[in-house]
């Protein structure tokens, strides 16, 4: 049997603004109805790669592929096939829900006879029966997002690209706009999420992690987690932490030291060697450590590592 083709591949994507790289050399592939969360500092590159692959932006080298039409040579045929959620809110305030919904078809030439059925639907599914008369500018921020995700699927695209879509939510509405993305991907729809939530990137099948326009690692949020550190990590309480973190990050065998509330996280080589050792060289400079134990490593530890290394790697390289 043969395999379907990937909904999106980019391969080798470049996008400069004067003599400033954005997106350095950006490759991946995104099978059909999975979803991709795309995580990253601000200014990493990921709404640059989004809107190359939506057709707004014409990639400066590389190539592109989305729905198997060339971001470049085919815009057109590209967007008649994605939904798009930019991460500012982008519908009018001005304007009804109803209203904003009808103006939304006619944009992506929703059939008439479809049109009262998929309205409906976006409708339904962000929660607002019996509010279709309701002026947007009165709707809470869940709402809002949940319209706008239900006008960028009124023309029911295989592909979506969310753009940080819940920026600004309050944690319940963001679960409940993940159920509609787990919903949608369950009906083959492909996504394309951008995110500064490291619980949302949980959410995903793959995590895709970007700096300084360069894509530093891809992998399951399981996978990320068992080799993205290339360490051990430790928990460790001893205050004061600026002190401690001076005594540590020189120590044999340990790799990062970043704070985590009030206690550090340590990369280490051998967690269970380096237990013992880091106590006795915090307590050789008058520091007690009152909890030193191995933990599980969260995403937002994977995330500050690749980060910082990425970081090491690219100062050396200059």
């Amino acid at each position: 049997m043969t395999a379907a083709p990937p909904s999106i591949v980019a391969d080798e994507l470049v996008k400069r603004f004067g003599t400033f790289t954005a997106v350095d050399r950006v490759s991946f592939r995104i099978a059909a109805g999975e979803i991709v969360g795309f995580i990253g500092p601000n200014g990493a590159g990921k709404s640059t790669t989004i809107r190359m692959l939506c057709g707004l932006l014409r990639p400066t080298a590389g190539r592109a592929l989305v729905a198997g039409y060339d971001v470049a040579r085919e815009p057109e045929q590209v967007r008649q096939h994605i939904g798009y959620m930019s991460q500012k809110f982008s519908l009018y305030n001005d304007l009804t829900v109803g209203e904003n919904l009808r103006f939304f078809g006619g944009i992506y030439r929703v059939p008439k006879a479809r049109l009262a059925e998929r309205m409906r639907f976006a409708i339904d599914m962000a929660g607002l029966t019996g509010r279709e008369d309701a002026l947007v500018s009165t709707l809470a921020g869940g709402w809002k997002q949940r319209l706008a995700l239900g006008c960028a699927i009124l023309h029911t695209p295989p592909i979506l690209f969310l753009d940080e879509p819940t920026s600004g939510v309050d944690p319940e509405s963001r679960r409940r706009f993940w159920d509609l993305i787990h919903h949608l991907s369950e009906d083959g729809v492909t996504v394309l999420v951008s995110t500064h939530y490291m619980d949302e990137a949980e959410f995903c099948n793959r995590v895709a992690l970007i700096n300084q326009g360069r894509l530093v690692a891809v992998g399951s949020p399981v996978e990320l987690k068992q080799h993205g550190l290339g360490g051990d990590l430790l928990l460790i309480e001893c205050l004061p932490l600026g002190a401690s973190i001076g005594v540590l990050e020189g120590a044999p065998g340990v790799r990062d030291v970043a704070v985590f509330g009030n206690s550090l996280h340590v990369v280490v080589d051998n967690g269970s060697e380096a237990q013992e050792a880091l106590r006795l060289r915090l307590a050789d400079q008058g520091l007690a450590a009152t909890r030193i134990e191995a933990i599980e490593p969260t995403l937002e530890d994977v995330f500050v590592r690749l980060v910082a290394s990425d970081a090491a790697a690219g100062a050396r390289a200059a």
